[in-house]
């Protein structure tokens, strides 16, 4: 079974990779598949979809994994049957369970500051401007280089961000301050903010979400926070401040403005503060 399901994987990163798909998804589409025929015991090319839906259902019941990670699994499938056993999707289509309509925990823009106030480690403390100044994502923020830092004109460069998009976003003048004291006392080689135990290593996820949260608890903030809440927080203050929901779009980098739409109802935009459009007409 293990040399079946070892082709296959081979097949499926070949596959992958001709497709252009990012190190991440690739990762984790084969280990979703992995996991699920240790699991079932079965090699790959014997797992029917009807199998793969209770496996789902149970992990569903018992440990609550939410919509994305059942959808990860059911994308991971889909390309195993369709492109590397060249079978037909429609006959074993897995439908795709409703997504949770939950929104994202927001700071407020006092609460920002103080987060970042509290944060005393200048690595630190650049880390989260920049990733909250900019939107940037975890994985963005992990491989980001000095010369995305375009200080002539303002800009960071996000180079292959999800999807392997490149975009530009805005570079706020504290953070770019902030960027070159860090930089002079660091000096990072490979990229801008660099793991301590391994030289010219991007810093782990499970760093990341740690210094947010150690500044969240000095910073005496009870909501949740992680480091996406930082991304959430940008847009959102931004469309409280009156940029256009389609600027916001491309500093995120979504494919689809119902995407940023979200940001909408996390916004605290008061009517009394909106004047009618016949208000400033001269009649």
């Amino acid at each position: 079974m293990e040399i079946t399901n070892q082709r296959l994987l081979d097949r499926l990163l070949y596959e992958m990779q001709y497709r252009n798909y990012s190190e991440r998804t690739i990762e984790t589409y084969r280990k979703s598949l992995a996991l699920v025929s240790k699991s079932l015991q079965k090699p790959l090319d014997k797992i029917t979809g009807e199998e793969l839906k209770k496996y789902l259902h149970q992990r569903m019941v018992e440990e609550s994994i939410s919509t994305s990670c059942i959808n990860q699994f059911i994308s991971a499938y889909k390309l195993l049957q369709t492109d590397v056993l060249k079978l037909e999707w429609e006959i074993m289509r897995i439908k795709r369970p409703r997504r949770e309509k939950k929104l994202p925990s927001i700071l407020s823009q006092q609460e920002v500051a103080k987060l970042i106030s509290c944060t005393t480690n200048i690595k630190h403390r650049a880390l989260l401007m920049l990733a909250y100044s900019a939107g940037l994502r975890k994985e963005e923020l992990q491989k980001i280089k000095s010369s995305a830092i375009d200080s002539q004109r303002m800009m960071v460069h996000v180079v292959q961000g999800k999807g392997n998009k490149d975009r530009y976003t805005i570079l706020s003048d504290k953070t770019l301050e902030i960027l070159r004291i860090y930089f002079k006392m660091y000096r990072p080689k490979t990229y801008l903010f660099e793991s301590q135990i391994r030289e010219g290593c991007f810093l782990a996820d499970t760093s990341l979400n740690n210094i947010v949260q150690n500044s969240a608890k000095k910073a005496g903030i009870k909501k949740r926070v992680s480091f996406h809440t930082l991304r959430h927080c940008f847009a959102t203050h931004l469309l409280e401040q009156g940029v256009n929901l389609k600027i916001i779009q491309q500093f995120l980098g979504h494919n689809s403005l119902k995407t940023t739409s979200i940001y909408l109802h996390l916004a605290n935009i008061s009517p009394s503060s909106i004047c009618s459009p016949l208000d400033s007409m001269d009649i």
